[in-house]
């Protein structure tokens, strides 16, 4: 994504150039990370936003959706919300949990998934996504027939409402 003009794009902060406010969250990236990437640096605009996404995040990994379930929901938002910086950085997550290349093809195609509860999940995901969270009953049995828990079905609601923040976030500053 361009923008029309440098009056309108989103400054790059630096740890020191940031709203006070962005500076933890910036450090605790820089540490995690080893660096600070552009977008993060472009967040940083909001320190609400980036200490909200920050505290959201570690929720939704505290869950007790195991980790390819997780990043199975943040993936079918990153890829409907075409948030292309999301859709790498979790390729290589799962691609650091062992993951199939085939499993990161098929969530980045939009096709269903060879392992059929982790399908659920995905299936799950996109139903909440196209519903506003109004799935029928139908949907909620299959997910729950799969193993999964209500519990999960509300830890996949949290997944959904941290990543689409992230993935609007992300497109909006470039």
């Amino acid at each position: 994504m361009e923008f029309a003009s440098p009056d309108v794009a989103f400054v790059e902060h630096t740890i020191e150039s940031a709203p006070v406010g962005s500076r933890r969250a910036l450090h605790r990236i820089e540490r995690n990370l080893g660096h600070v990437p552009p977008v993060a640096r472009r967040l940083a605009e909001s320190p609400q936003l980036l200490d909200g996404f920050r505290r959201l995040s570690s929720a939704f990994e505290q869950s007790t959706l195991d980790p390819k379930a997780r990043e199975t929901v943040i993936m079918a938002v990153a890829v409907r919300n075409d948030c292309q910086v999301c859709v790498a950085m979790h390729t290589a997550k799962l691609a650091a949990l062992g993951a199939p290349q085939g499993m990161v093809d098929a969530l980045c195609g939009q096709r269903p998934l060879d392992d059929e509860r982790l399908e659920s999940v995905r299936r799950f995901t996109l139903a909440v996504l196209a519903s506003a969270g109004a799935v029928s009953e139908a949907e909620l049995s299959d997910f729950l027939a799969h193993g999964h828990t209500r519990r999960n079905a509300l830890e996949v609601v949290l997944g959904i409402g941290t990543y689409t923040m992230s993935t609007f976030a992300n497109r909006l500053v470039g």
